[in-house]
């Protein structure tokens, strides 16, 4: 039977019952206000370990990053400090299961073989029983994630290079994930910690490779992957820093938090993704109307990337269909060849599309970002929180829903009216009050074919 490491922190750190526990993680991943879509997902993470109710929505920044890597990613390879057991090394534990109150996860067999000939890498089941470094990431990743395969470190004394020297070994491709655990200076007073932390991210942006234990705890794990992002051209992005001070402690010692994304080569360009997203949907229906062959909707790494997408046919500018998905449930390429076909022939509000009309029409593809709930006291409150001309909206009420994507701004301004006619949309009762509606926004990339189809 295999050996299972139970949680040790569940009920201190983060909620021990698993409902709480989603609700929770649901809460502060809904709370991240970054609304853009995403093409692709981060390489490595660099995110605090401290209780959720401290540094939680500064680690939920960073796992938001990784909505585009679900079904991708499938093995996460996490480094971070020990605190109660000393070790020499990169200790690996010798239970074969990990479990957190929303499952259990599997200790990647495979690359701890690939790694136990490296002195360095040690067998520690007591660095691993009680440490919370790790343990506090995991509900985050299987929220985001779902299932994967773990390889956890617990990290005691090892200079930069044995540590940069495990993490290039089980670097793999995009279904590997390097997540470093760290928290920031300790026990400040809050403006003081403030200017050693400041002084600590930018370093760390830098990619500097001697960050001090003062300035970081784990600044063994960190060292090494700023190492190899340096060696292998990595770009980082700060995503979030406080500390608790500003979280749930007083001001008068306090601990720092941070979040990083690191990138492995280019960022997609948004143009060629465009291009790339118009040619499926065009040639999704030149094929269904036997005009031509049916297009690639893989390859390229971002379109295996699940996604949610609308696509929109006009006819001499006029809209001719418009399906899509809310979810992202599938790769990005095969949605928009799907809600291409909806959009031309499955639309009800339309006849199915014509050989003799494809000539006349052009395509519009959106992707939508993950949607956020939008939390308001009334509707007042509602009314300016929302971003008129940028906010897509989703509302839900009575077991109806409908959305509105920002492109509909263009043709009403006014956000109660926007309301009136969502609401009308999704067929929820005439006189509604809004409070008893749930609401959420997304934002979209949206492209436009620059010509008709010949």
């Amino acid at each position: 039977m295999a050996s299972v490491r139970p949680a040790a922190v569940a009920g201190t750190f983060y909620p021990s019952d698993s409902r709480a526990l989603v609700t929770e993680l649901d809460d502060l991943l809904g709370g991240v206000e970054h609304l853009a879509p995403r093409l692709g997902f981060p390489k490595a993470l660099i995110v605090p370990h401290a209780g959720y109710i401290y540094s939680g929505p500064v680690a939920a920044r960073a796992y938001d990053e990784l909505a585009a890597a679900r079904g991708i990613v499938r093995r996460v390879v996490m480094l971070g400090p020990v605190h109660r057991v000393p070790v020499r090394g990169l200790a690996l534990p010798g239970a074969q299961i990990f479990e957190t109150p929303l499952g259990r996860i599997p200790i990647d067999q495979k690359a701890i073989q690939e790694v136990s000939s490296l002195p360095q890498v040690v067998s520690s089941d007591p660095a691993h029983a009680l440490e919370h470094s790790l343990e506090v990431q995991l509900p985050f990743l299987q929220r985001v994630l779902g299932e994967f395969a773990l390889v956890p470190f617990a990290v005691g004394m090892a200079n930069v290079e044995e540590v940069a020297q495990v993490i290039e070994r089980l670097w793999g491709g995009r279904e590997t994930l390097i997540v470093i655990s760290t928290d920031m200076s300790h026990y400040h007073a809050y403006e003081e910690a403030r200017r050693i932390d400041g002084a600590t991210v930018e370093r760390i942006a830098a990619l500097a490779t001697d960050i001090d234990h003062d300035e970081a705890c784990g600044a063994t794990p960190l060292n090494g992957l700023l190492s190899v992002a340096r060696r292998r051209n990595l770009s980082i992005k700060l995503l979030a820093a406080c500390n608790s001070g500003d979280t749930a402690g007083g001001k008068g010692q306090v601990v720092g938090y941070s979040s990083f994304a690191l990138y492995e080569g280019g960022e997609v360009q948004h143009e060629d993704a465009g291009s790339t997203l118009i040619s499926i949907a065009s040639g999704s229906i030149s094929n269904e109307l036997g005009l031509g062959p049916k297009p690639q909707v893989d390859g390229a790494g971002w379109l295996d990337q699940v996604g949610a997408t609308f696509v929109t046919l006009l006819r001499a500018g006029a809209l001719r269909g418009c399906i899509g998905s809310l979810e992202a449930a599938r790769p990005i390429g095969a949605d928009v060849a799907d809600n291409a076909l909806g959009a031309a022939f499955r639309d009800p509000r339309f006849p199915a599309l014509e050989r003799d009309e494809w000539p006349l029409c052009s395509v519009e593809v959106s992707l939508l970002s993950v949607p956020k709930p939008i939390r308001f006291a009334d509707e007042d409150h509602l009314l300016a929180l929302i971003r008129a001309g940028e906010d897509g909206l989703i509302l839900e009420a009575g077991g109806r829903r409908a959305t509105f994507l920002p492109q509909v701004w263009e043709s009403i301004a006014d956000t109660r009216q926007f309301l009136d006619e969502l609401m009308r949309k999704a067929g929820v009762p005439a006189g509604t009050r809004l409070a008893r509606c749930r609401l959420s926004r997304y934002r979209v990339i949206k492209w436009k074919a620059e010509t008709l189809h010949a």
